[in-house]
């Protein structure tokens, strides 16, 4: 049995889940979200709590099981809390800075590099330019745009400039030899 696909979802207070079918959109205080599941996985919603379950045992509804609860549960924190991924940017002169709604980055290119959010994702620098912040309701957005934003410029392993992520380890080479 799946230690993830039988766990319970605490839908919580101002939360709206509607299901069509294999469709479930979810929607709340930070938006709305919309996803079609594998026909064959049941999703139940009873006095507040949704259930995911699998018709049979076979290797295929098992994996389904586990994925369609997770992106279920995904989908109900990212409506009502929201995901955050922080970026920090690293290096003398390397700066990000708001330009209306776009993130302006200067990391040592001849140019400015301009990005702009998505739909139901938002940006916001702190820091004095060192650190990015990325929200949204969408983890997968969120996740991808962050990724996006730092392979602009990824940190580099002998100074560790570049735009990395805050939890992220950058493992420092020692450069030539006879330097100390």
């Amino acid at each position: 049995m799946s230690r993830i696909g039988k766990m319970p979802i605490q839908v919580p207070d101002g939360v709206k889940i509607e299901m069509k079918g294999n469709r479930v959109a979810v929607s709340g205080k930070r938006g709305s979200l919309e996803q079609t599941f594998h026909p064959d996985m049941q999703i139940a919603l009873e006095d507040g709590v949704l259930t995911v379950s699998r018709p049979t045992d076979s290797r295929q509804h098992r994996s389904l099981h586990g994925l369609t609860r997770a992106l279920l549960n995904n989908m109900v924190t990212g409506v009502s809390e929201g995901f955050t991924r922080r970026l920090v940017v690293e290096g003398v002169g390397y700066r990000a800075e708001m330009s209306g709604n776009n993130l302006v980055l200067y990391v040592g290119y001849s140019h400015p590099v301009q990005f702009e959010p998505v739909d139901q994702l938002s940006f916001e620098v702190l820091d004095r330019g060192k650190t990015i912040i990325v929200t949204g309701a969408d983890k997968e957005l969120v996740g991808e745009i962050s990724a996006r934003i730092r392979k602009i410029r990824p940190p580099e392993p002998y100074k560790g400039k570049g735009i990395r992520y805050e939890d992220e380890h950058v493992r420092r080479k020692a450069g030539k030899a006879g330097k100390v």
